[in-house]
């Protein structure tokens, strides 16, 4: 494993751009939320103060009302599309104007128990971390779940669960524009243009609302709550109020958060499917999708083993798992992004979840079939889950790191023992 582990920190340095990694070079040119929280744990397999910046670079673009951005555009680059001209931002940096998956207090947590003499770091970001989570609570809890806008704040952009919600938006005056993304990607694996018209429709609703929160809760037309921000948050708000108490902060307001999910996260469950899924709150109806974010239920501490029988199920399907979409389900499409296929990171978070909820036997499963899957076909973006074929973007940060972190037999048990 050795050659791999060194391959994959390579690939660290190579998409370092000094105090924030980006995912890939060419593909994208820019920090991105959760992705940036996934290298830091891969450099702190080497270098922990390198892994202190990524999350700390990353804190410099929240915003004066505490939402952290999903994208943060530290030098333009031409190459993406939509840029910071599009999106808007009104933060203090170029960036957009959506969030996604808040992992961060959770692997700020790890980070500081690996290396006590970085505690003081762990404290400093508390503050930070509180107003995101606050924004989350105070903007995006509807009935105690977490509902998203765009579609890429969850990070499953063109999901199945997607499909209902956007059936009833007619994109208008969207203008016309060109996507670079499939010049680097064959569009096989890309989203299609159908999704794109619509992704971009909600970026223009946003922008020329100024980002108004008050103002986008009645008049989005996508409003979704979602399993994976419910499931991210409440694990970090677990995580944020260990912290919180080791420094002897007060507690409380997050014991509400903590709360509200709790109880909340029944609204994500389908009975008719008997799995979480996501709510169209504009349509009061469930997606019914079984998808990767449904199996988070274990590293959000909620549920039980309602989910096992999917899991069961699914693992059984195809040789390489957890695909991103239910191989039975009919709009399954192994290579096309989030319809389809193995993501290495979400695999871990479900991996982390179950080693906690005692399910050391399962954790173990997917830890050896993800090590398995990267060590035959490299660090692709995500992966087929029919023969582990690379797809999408190359030489990508956060498969690096979960590889040193996690799946790596020489170097994953110092920050991941299950």
């Amino acid at each position: 494993m050795s050659a791999l582990d060194d391959e994959a920190r390579a690939i660290l340095a190579t998409n370092d751009r000094g105090g924030y990694t980006v995912p890939t070079h060419g593909l994208y040119p820019y920090q991105w939320n959760w992705d940036s929280v996934f290298a830091a744990i891969g450099f702190a397999e080497h270098d922990m103060e390198r892994a202190w910046v990524e999350i700390e670079t990353l804190f410099s673009g929240q915003w004066e009302n505490g939402m952290v951005p999903h994208i943060i555009f530290h030098q333009v680059d031409p190459s993406y599309f939509p840029g910071p001209d599009v999106w808007r931002g009104i933060g203090p940096l170029p960036s957009s104007g959506i969030s996604q998956p808040p992992i961060a207090a959770t692997f700020v947590r790890w980070l500081a128990e690996k290396d006590g003499a970085f505690a003081p770091r762990a404290e400093a970001l508390i503050p930070r971390l509180m107003d995101w989570h606050r924004w989350f609570m105070t903007w995006r809890c509807e009935r105690g779940a977490i509902v998203v806008t765009h579609p890429w704040e969850t990070g499953r952009d063109n999901c199945p669960d997607w499909d209902g919600p956007f059936a009833a938006i007619e994109p208008e005056g969207v203008e016309q524009y060109y996507r670079r993304d499939t010049t680097h990607v064959i569009e096989e694996e890309r989203p299609r243009r159908y999704d794109y018209d619509r992704y971009l429709y909600l970026v223009k609703l946003g922008a020329e609302s100024g980002w108004d929160e008050a103002y986008l809760r009645q008049a989005n037309p996508f409003r979704v709550a979602d399993p994976t921000m419910t499931f991210t948050l409440l694990r970090s708000c677990r995580d944020l109020r260990a912290m919180a108490e080791e420094f002897g902060l007060e507690t409380a307001e997050i014991d509400g958060w903590i709360k509200t999910m709790e109880e909340g996260a029944e609204l994500l469950w389908n009975d008719d499917a008997a799995t979480y899924d996501c709510y169209d709150l504009r349509a009061e109806k469930h997606t019914g999708v079984v998808s990767n974010a449904s199996f988070l239920s274990w590293y959000a501490g909620v549920g039980g083993d309602r989910m096992m029988p999917h899991l069961e199920r699914i693992t059984g399907l195809e040789p390489f798992f957890i695909p991103s979409t239910d191989p039975e389900h009919e709009a399954y499409e192994p290579k096309r992004y989030w319809r389809g296929p193995v993501w290495a990171m979400m695999n871990m978070l479900i991996a982390r979840g179950l080693a906690d909820a005692g399910h050391g036997d399962w954790a173990g499963k997917i830890t050896e079939n993800t090590r398995a899957m990267i060590a035959g076909n490299g660090f692709a973006e995500y992966f087929d889950p029919r023969d582990g074929a690379p797809a999408g973007g190359r030489n990508f940060t956060w498969t690096a790191a979960v590889w040193l972190a996690w799946a790596s037999a020489t170097t994953g048990e110092k920050l991941w023992a299950a």
